[in-house]
């Protein structure tokens, strides 16, 4: 099978995903700025969720770029992160709706959490299909960056009961981490195409 259809679902969903999270934002009822106010919350949490869908987006169509075929394997575990990308508008509307309350930020960094893992198994069953020399498996490496952002999302789910503002500032540091695309895909493919 070849990898467009995986790719075209995928942007499909990802682009329902962000119009479910904008539609979750409620127009006031008055046309002055005091009406605004009680919505910062959930744009703000619309904001960083925004960036994440922005940054997985981005970093699959690097892995699709460097996929040649696609295996069965591959469609599920894709599935499985577009299952937890898809519980982004939930936990983002949660946390806004509840002004960052500690609870719904815990809850979004399991969300944050899972996803990562869920595109780590992707990668791994990319990898295992195309071979432990593959663009890919040259590409990511040691991961480092991806193993970071899982402890920073791990120890930032506990820390969000104790102060739900330093859970957010781990997430806005790795959301910043990734916002700077990942380079190594391309350079490992800008490198083959030479």
């Amino acid at each position: 099978m070849g990898k467009n259809r995986l790719e075209a679902f995928s942007d499909g969903v990802l682009a329902i995903i962000i119009t479910i999270m904008v539609l979750e934002m409620k127009v006031p009822h008055s046309d002055d700025f005091a009406a605004l106010q009680p919505l910062l919350p959930i744009f703000l949490s619309y904001v960083l969720s925004f960036v994440y869908i922005g940054i997985y987006w981005n970093n699959h169509h690097h892995l699709l770029h460097a996929t040649h075929r696609v295996s069965g394997g591959m469609l599920w575990a894709n599935l499985h992160l577009l299952f937890w990308l898809s519980l982004f508008p939930f936990v983002t509307g949660w946390m806004g709706e509840n002004h960052f309350a500690s609870l719904p930020t815990a809850l979004y960094g399991v969300v944050l959490l899972m996803a990562s893992i869920a595109y780590l198994i992707l990668q791994r069953m990319i990898i295992a299909s195309e071979g432990k020399s593959s663009m890919l498996a040259r590409a990511i490496g040691k991961d480092i960056k991806g193993r970071l952002s899982w402890l920073i999302y791990a120890a930032a789910i506990p820390v969000a009961f104790v102060n739900q503002w330093l859970a957010q500032i781990f997430y806005v540091f790795v959301a910043l981490m990734w916002l700077v695309p990942d380079r190594r895909i391309e350079d490992v493919l800008s490198g083959a195409s030479q």
